[in-house]
């Protein structure tokens, strides 16, 4: 659930009055448990580690094209990565999630990944 709204008043009132009206859409209670707790956390560090991860990718086909790397970089970044994907995979599982459940909603500026 998404709520982007602006409230642009100097009026404490005013403000007051904005939050009433989406507090109907909040929920009235945050489900904090032992799970939820780690499955959540879980997932906010695995999507970082896929950010950094596609990052790195990216980083090293550049160099690849650019000609920077020696064939004995090449292999030893293609193997670092594919380790580190493998690694991923092998934590969704643990951790039962999913690959499009690995991306943060930014509000505004879309999605992360």
């Amino acid at each position: 659930m998404t709520i982007n709204r602006i409230v642009e008043t100097d009026s404490p009132e005013a403000f007051i009055e904005e939050i009433e009206k989406i507090q109907g859409v909040l929920p009235k209670r945050i489900a904090a448990n032992p799970e939820n707790v780690e499955k959540g956390l879980s997932k906010l560090v695995l999507t970082l580690i896929e950010l950094i991860r596609k990052l790195l990718e990216k980083q090293a086909m550049r160099r690849i094209d650019a000609g920077s790397l020696s064939e004995e970089e090449i292999e030893r970044v293609g193997e670092t990565l594919m380790k580190l994907e493998n690694k991923m995979q092998e934590l969704k599982v643990i951790f039962g999630l999913k690959d499009e459940e690995l991306n943060l909603n930014l509000g505004p500026l879309g999605d992360l990944m």
